[in-house]
């Protein structure tokens, strides 16, 4: 037996449970692995809640979790038992102890790729990816990413400084420190922040929208071109002006996690995380997590 997060109805957090379950037997193309590491995202909990039933609907009763870090079980598939590796699912599932992978969405884990971070790469670390692509960010470009701070624009942020933009980091002031050490110029978002944009940048040529709101509305009326717009949150919004939704999908592929991994690796990204949690804690992981006001990612640890 193994322990694995449940939900038998769309709910708030109370609805989450961790249940005795049978272990998970590997197929054809499949892989066995024990967990160290899979990160909570936001998008879980509004898969949750049923507002995005229509899109993604859940199977009752469902687990949960995509990104995984952890330990093959058993040869398959070109990876042998022991072998440590980081990747992702597509089946609700890795919030658990053990979790059958398709082996295309596995890579091998580097000894100095924390596990937190492997764990936590991919919807974060591919939504950000995505994202940043689609706005193209060069050099001389002035970019604004909103929800700054949180787990896929701390890595947007960083990817567009990467890409020679200079970078307007909209965020609480309690992480304004860690925005200007990314390179970026902080602004505190709420009232009056159009005006606080405008008096640290002349034009705003580019705006990826990570938390939802109005800040659609907001590149709009800082001029920026709705095709460099992205919003993976606001898809009303983006409907209306014709701005992007580049997400997850679009970059959900190994190679992306693993070039997001060497970036870890060579000093040039960070991925930063608020807090991890055992499994039996997943109610309190995913309260810190829609508190909406952490710094990078949390996590949990089977």
């Amino acid at each position: 037996m193994a322990k694995a997060v449940r939900f038998d109805e769309y709910g708030g957090i109370d609805v989450l449970r961790v249940d005795e379950v049978e272990r998970p037997v590997a197929g054809p193309g499949q892989v066995l692995v024990k967990v160290v590491a899979a990160a909570i995202n936001p998008g879980e909990a509004v898969i949750r809640v049923g507002a995005l039933h229509d899109r993604w609907p859940a199977t009752f009763p469902s687990g949960q979790g995509s990104d995984l870090a952890g330990v093959v079980v058993e040869d398959a598939e070109g990876f042998a038992a022991g072998e440590e590796v980081f990747g992702f699912t597509d089946l609700r599932a890795s919030h658990a102890e053990y979790v059958v992978v398709e082996a295309s969405q596995l890579a091998r884990r580097p000894a100095d790729l924390p596990w937190e971070q492997a764990g936590s790469l991919y919807v974060a670390g591919t939504t950000a990816y995505a994202a940043v692509e689609a706005v193209g960010p060069r050099p001389g470009d002035t970019v604004v990413v909103s929800g700054a701070a949180g787990g896929v624009g701390s890595i947007a942020v960083q990817l567009a400084r990467r890409a020679g933009a200079t970078v307007i980091g909209l965020a609480s002031e309690r992480h304004h420190e860690w925005l200007r050490a990314q390179g970026a110029i902080p602004v505190t978002y709420g009232e009056g922040v159009a005006d606080r944009i405008k008096a640290v940048a002349g034009n705003v040529d580019a705006f990826i929208d990570t938390f939802g709101d109005d800040y659609v509305e907001l590149a709009i009326e800082l001029g920026v071109s709705p095709e460099r717009i992205n919003t993976f949150v606001n898809y009303e919004a983006a409907a209306e002006y014709g701005a992007k939704t580049a997400g997850n999908a679009q970059a959900a592929r190994i190679e992306v996690l693993v070039e997001l991994a060497d970036l870890i690796r060579a000093g040039e990204l960070e991925i930063p995380i608020a807090a991890t949690y055992p499994l039996d804690r997943v109610q309190d992981a995913f309260r810190e997590v829609e508190r909406r006001h952490t710094r990078g990612k949390i996590v949990l640890k089977p």
